[in-house]
């Protein structure tokens, strides 16, 4: 079983749900972990938040996906501060849904921008760190990303980018001793999408279980890979 302790992880839009899930129990396993908010403010609140768990180190990094080189920045923050890059977690995401008859072209491209290009962006900005380290790069795709829906064109479309990118990076960057695995989640209690969880919310993913999930990967032994990861509810309202 693969040490975590010291090994560092940068988390993009790790100020809240899954990325701030993920964040928990990477912390909790003693590793040392920048998050990324568009807002430094935001970062900033939830990093104090996660410096309770008490076992690992945390870093609060105002970043935008969009942006090439505002991720190259953030890469640069975490190895200055601890001197090596060990994982990428590319979980920034947003979500526009409606028919294609009234998504807007700026709605279209904010989804592709940050849910498919921020992901091109963070492995392209983290990739000579990871080389240098073996690392691990893992992007959060979703059921939807082989799944489709109406009112999910915007959506649906970065999703399939990602889970597609995601496998033909793992192709690309093995011989370099490089693991990419990406995980697709069904429904998930966030606050994706303004939705506010509650109680009701009982059934679903829980962003805990999300990060067990990621933990339990970058424990695993290196000389086997679950390049694709599909994540169920195991009991929906309407089963």
């Amino acid at each position: 079983m693969q040490d975590l302790e010291q090994k560092t992880v940068l988390i993009t839009g790790g100020s809240k749900g899954i990325g701030f899930g993920i964040a928990e129990s990477l912390l909790a396993a003693g590793m040392r972990v920048a998050i990324t908010s568009r807002s430094q403010e935001a970062a900033d609140e939830a990093a104090s938040k996660l410096q309770k768990i008490g076992k690992g180190e945390v870093i609060g990094i105002a970043a935008d996906v969009r942006n090439l080189e505002s991720q190259e920045n953030a890469v640069s923050k975490l190895i200055d501060q601890w001197g090596q890059l060990d994982v990428v977690i590319a979980n920034a995401g947003i979500g526009h849904f409606a028919s294609i008859e009234n998504l807007t072209s700026e709605q279209w491209q904010e989804t592709i921008d940050t849910n498919l290009t921020g992901v091109f962006y963070s492995i392209k900005a983290g990739l000579e760190g990871l080389k240098s380290t073996k690392g691990y790069f893992i992007t959060i795709s979703s059921l939807a990303g082989t799944n489709f829906f109406a009112n999910g064109s915007a959506y649906n479309a970065s999703k399939f980018g990602v889970t597609g990118f995601s496998q033909a990076v793992m192709l690309d960057l093995r011989k370099y001793g490089i693991k990419v695995s990406t995980i697709m989640p069904g429904s998930v209690a966030t606050y994706f999408n303004d939705h506010q969880p509650s109680e009701a919310d009982a059934w679903k993913i829980q962003i805990e279980d999300l990060g067990q999930m990621v933990v339990d990967l970058l424990r695993m032994n290196p000389r086997t890979l679950p390049s694709k990861i599909e994540v169920r509810p195991t009991m929906p309202p309407n089963a």
